[in-house]
This record gives C-alpha cells, sequence and structure tokens, in this order.
C-alpha cells in the first residue's frame, strides 16, 4: 500500500491544515474524493478506506478538520463548526484545482457536506453517509457530551487502547485488543508529555452551545437541505445498526424521501461504523463503481 503524500492549504481566515492525499491509480480519471471524519477524529479513520478507493482510480483527500490530526488549532473556539469547516473544504478544491468531488462525511463529517451543499452544490457530485442524516438523536448528543473535551491520563499505548474501547466499546463489540490497539493509534498523538488524544479540547466550547458543532433535532430543520444535496445524484447511506445518532426511523424518512439512495445497517454496530466492517466496504465498493 502506498503510503499517502501529506499535503497543506491556507484557510480564509489564514490557519495551515493538512490533509492525506492519496493519488489515484493508473487509468481514466475518475471524479475524486473527499473524505472527512467525525467531531474528534482525524484523517487517520480514512487509512484502510481512502486508499481502497484510490486504487480505483480517484484521488482521494482525507482531511484534518481544523483543530484536529496534524491542521492548525483555532485560537477562536466559536470557529468549531460546520460553516467555517465547509468554508475550509471550498478553499481546499480551489487550491487543488477540484472542481467536483464525492463526499464521504462520518457523522460530524456528514453534517460539513450538508452545510457545504447548501453553500456550493455545484461541488457535489455524490455523497456517502456514515451514520448522520437530517436529525441527529438525543441520546447520542448526551453521550458525546459527557466525553468531548476531556484529557485522559495515559502512560502507555495499552491504557490508551484501553481508554478508547472504554468510550467505543459498546459501539464496536466486535474489536479485537489488536484492532484497540490500532485504533488507539488513530485517535491519540505523541507529545512531550506524554499521549493525548489528537484534537484541540476547545472544540467542546462549541459543542456546550450546539451540540456536534452542527443543528441538532431541534435545531432548524435540515430536511429540505438533505433533500436538495442528493436529489438527481448518487447517495449512500451507512448506518450502525445500533445507532443512538441515526435512529432508525430518521433512516427510514431518509429512504422514503430518496428511493434511489442506497442503505446498507451494520448489524450489531453503534455510532459510528469504521467503514472497515465487510458490508460498509461492499456498499462501498457498489457506490464507486456505478459513480461517475
Amino acid at each position: 500500500m502506498t503510503d499517502p503524500a501529506m499535503r497543506t492549504w491556507t484557510t480564509a481566515d489564514g490557519l495551515t491544515l493538512s490533509a492525506r492525499d492519496y493519488a489515484a491509480a493508473d487509468g481514466p480519471a475518475r471524479t475524486p474524493v473527499v473524505c472527512l471524519h467525525g467531531l474528534t477524529r482525524n484523517s487517520r479513520d480514512f487509512e484502510v478506506v481512502a486508499p481502497r478507493i484510490a486504487a480505483c482510480g480517484r484521488r482521494v483527500l482525507a482531511l484534518d478538520v481544523r483543530g484536529r490530526g496534524r491542521s492548525a488549532w483555532d485560537p477562536s473556539p466559536l470557529n468549531y463548526n460546520p460553516a467555517v469547516y465547509a468554508g475550509d473544504v471550498i478553499a481546499l478544491l480551489q487550491q487543488s484545482g477540484i472542481a467536483r468531488a464525492h463526499f464521504v462525511g462520518t457523522s460530524m463529517g456528514g453534517l460539513i457536506t450538508l452545510t457545504l451543499s447548501a453553500m456550493r452544490p455545484d461541488l457535489i457530485a455524490g455523497v456517502v453517509l456514515n451514520d448522520v442524516g437530517p436529525e441527529v438523536g438525543a441520546a447520542g448528543l448526551a453521550r458525546i457530551a459527557g466525553y468531548v473535551g476531556g484529557a485522559p491520563q495515559v502512560a502507555s499505548w495499552s491504557e490508551a487502547a484501553a481508554y478508547a474501547r472504554s468510550v467505543n466499546g459498546e459501539a464496536l463489540p466486535g474489536l479485537t485488543e489488536a484492532d484497540w490497539e490500532r485504533f488507539a493509534r488513530r485517535v491519540f498523538r505523541e507529545t512531550d508529555k506524554g499521549l493525548a488524544l489528537d484534537y484541540d479540547p476547545a472544540i467542546s466550547e462549541v459543542f456546550k452551545v450546539a451540540p456536534t458543532a452542527a443543528p441538532a433535532a431541534t435545531g432548524p430543520d435540515l430536511w429540505p437541505l438533505f433533500v436538495a444535496m442528493a436529489t438527481g445524484k448518487p447517495l449512500l447511506l451507512v448506518r450502525g445498526g445500533q445507532s443512538d445518532i441515526l435512529e432508525a426511523a430518521v433512516a427510514d424518512r431518509m429512504a422514503a424521501l430518496l428511493p434511489h439512495m442506497l442503505r446498507v445497517d451494520i448489524p450489531g454496530v453503534g455510532h459510528a461504523p469504521t467503514l472497515e466492517e465487510p458490508q460498509a466496504l461492499a456498499a462501498l465498493d457498489a457506490y464507486f463503481a456505478a459513480a461517475a
């Protein structure tokens, strides 16, 4: 597997952000793909999925959203919101010469895509939503609020893996000890003081104002935006079968409104699927094989 190039770009407000840039395999040029991670995660979430997509002839950009991974932390925490994130994506596409892309959005990444579609619908070629929709489950929001911005004290990778399992184990019961070790290396970073979660704890500030830094079930109606985003464009929904963020009734309504939507529910998995489950990989393969 070829390692991605690391590239940076500059946002409208002067921050330097980072993305993993996976070159497309040789062959006819196909529409590129942008991968957007969840609230407390980073581009390493796509280290299996992104090269798989690139091998099919698509350039893939997996972003570290501002405040995560190798991207700069924002000195103004209230900028940690979907409108600002979407503006950052626009800047990256402009600086990369990309006029149109497919978007793979996990949780917050899907909400960023929804926001982007309202700002620049011309940029959206198609969308994969991973465990997120126009309404966000209240129980899931409460659960996330309980840990976002926390600063666990861990002294070793085994302790980091134990912490990751304590937060995500119920949602991902099928992961092995080796899997949790890999998981920990995605969400923690090494610092001069030891291991730390790889995001700015200040993202919790805007979360206190608007959970997940985006409209929730009690906020503005996102259903018209969802329909407008995907009408006439390919759409895949991946849902954890036990998700507390994307409830089954919401997914059912999404399917009813857009009958062309492909949907796969991952049994026994909560929020959010890793996209490395066999069912998710098969659905992604089918989506990208059929899409322009």
